[in-house]
């Protein structure tokens, strides 16, 4: 069983930072790509960052473009979110997910990944 575990989030002010950790382990785990996404209360599951193994290529979503930074450490199994210029509108529980193939150079679509973790939350105060 593959498991994804979330940890860092928590409370901070506006203009302050985060870093998020997503630690993969479980049976021969291997993934291709690795995505961050958000959801906030009422909303739908939003995409925010993703990351490939292979060749370290990165992307954004526009509303976190320059503030967030995606990276991963392959001889540990996690990739990280470094969130720095949080805003209020940051607000949301965070996921981590796993995608076992790549074809393309970046997945934003929910459903085109196959490991989810539990969440974690942060929470931006003005």
């Amino acid at each position: 069983q593959v498991q994804l575990v979330e940890s860092g989030g928590g409370s901070v002010q506006a203009g302050g930072s985060l870093r998020l950790s997503c630690a993969a382990s479980g049976r021969t785990f291997s993934s291709a790509a690795m995505g961050w996404f958000r959801q906030a209360p009422g909303k739908e599951r939003e995409f925010v960052a993703s990351f490939k193994w292979s060749g370290g290529s990165t992307y954004y979503a526009d509303s976190v473009k320059g503030r967030f930074t995606i990276s991963g450490d392959n001889a540990k199994n996690t990739v990280y979110l470094q969130m720095n210029s949080l805003k209020p509108e940051d607000t949301a529980v965070y996921y981590c997910a796993a995608r076992r193939t790549v074809m393309f150079e970046h997945y934003i679509y929910t459903d085109e990944y196959d490991y989810w973790g539990q969440g974690t939350q942060v929470t931006v105060s003005s």
